[in-house]
């Protein structure tokens, strides 16, 4: 049986079981008008409520139509197909890179609602299993739930939020009074953009920094027109920049050319593969710092052949990580 058809039969009986509770006695023939099936597809779905659901469905010879010896059973309402199960199962390993997040116990509870929906047994090709299926996160730092969940009211409800915030470069806690404007989750970490107070610029804040926050009752207004991809470039990370948005030319070694190839590094991006075997890929952004870190991931793979202050910051690097092994080495 197809997915389509398997997809009509659970619809189907779902509507016969609806009928035979209804007290109405549906015959045979009833239930192929309505459903536009023959009498022996009628007889297999009956068949199959008996098996799959145990339904204690009977024909009265006197109404001649079905009725439950139990008034009290009722299949449950599931729509969901071998292959959907296999999405489930697959979906709670995705979720697993969200543990540290208020929203781990609302994927559970919401999972255990699906859960009561289904029947006591399902049967599932084993085919569909996803065992052989493994995930693997990055690790997170955790999120106060307290924390993701006035962040969320206080965009909804449009109220100026106060908390205490640790930089990544600092041990100390700082007060800070703030407007979000818009969550966003980078790779599994969730930060929160808005309007600071204390600097009157915009900013970028994790979420798992954030401790002892309330919401106030002052409000505040989003700014006329606001979009968030105006402010961010989505493609490259998460960090906003006043700076103007630069034009990147890079060349990937022909080792790993299939490897850039393959890939969609930002959607206004020029990539082609040259004659040699190298790579070039050119594209425009703002996000410097993200794009740095990336280049230098590719280590010695990778030439920057503009803007030249990024050839000028990447050889600054290079020399730094040079002097800091080298002197290593003296000691």
């Amino acid at each position: 049986m197809t997915e389509r058809e398997d997809r009509f039969r659970t619809h189907r009986i779902i509507q016969i079981d609806e009928d035979i509770r209804s007290g109405s006695y549906p015959s045979v023939s009833f239930l192929m008008e309505k459903h536009g099936v023959s009498r022996r597809t009628v007889l297999r779905d009956i068949e199959f409520l008996r098996d799959r659901y145990q339904a204690p469905v009977e024909v009265d010879r006197k109404r001649k139509g079905y009725y439950y010896t139990d008034p009290t059973f009722a299949i449950k309402n599931v729509l969901l197909t071998e292959g959907d199960l296999f999405m489930v199962g697959t979906v709670m390993h995705l979720m697993e890179q969200y543990k540290n997040t208020p929203l781990e116990n609302q994927f559970k509870s919401m999972m255990g609602k699906i859960s009561e929906l289904l029947p006591t047994e399902v049967s599932v090709d084993s085919g569909f299993l996803n065992k052989d299926v493994s995930f693997i996160s990055d690790p997170l730092p955790k999120i106060e739930g307290e924390v993701f969940e006035k962040i969320f009211e206080a965009i909804k409800t449009r109220r100026i939020i106060s908390f205490r915030y640790r930089s990544v470069s600092s041990s100390e806690y700082k007060t800070k009074i703030f407007n979000p404007y818009h969550v966003l989750c980078h790779k599994g970490n969730w930060y929160v953009f808005g309007f600071e107070h204390e600097s009157k610029e915009k900013r970028v804040l994790a979420l798992s920094r954030i401790n002892e926050i309330s919401i106030m009752d002052n409000r505040f207004d989003f700014p006329e027109g606001f979009d968030i991809t105006k402010e961010i470039d989505m493609d490259f990370g998460i960090w906003h920049s006043n700076e103007k948005p630069e034009i990147y030319e890079l060349s990937f070694d022909s080792r790993i050319a299939n490897y850039i190839l393959e890939r969609e590094w930002h959607k206004g991006q020029n990539m082609k593969k040259r004659k040699d075997g190298s790579v070039y890929l050119k594209f425009k952004s703002n996000q410097r710092k993200m794009i740095l870190s990336w280049i230098l991931g590719f280590g010695s793979l990778v030439t920057v052949l503009a803007p030249q202050n990024l050839k000028d910051e990447i050889m600054k690097t290079a020399g730094d990580v040079y002097a800091k092994y080298r002197n290593d080495n003296v000691d």
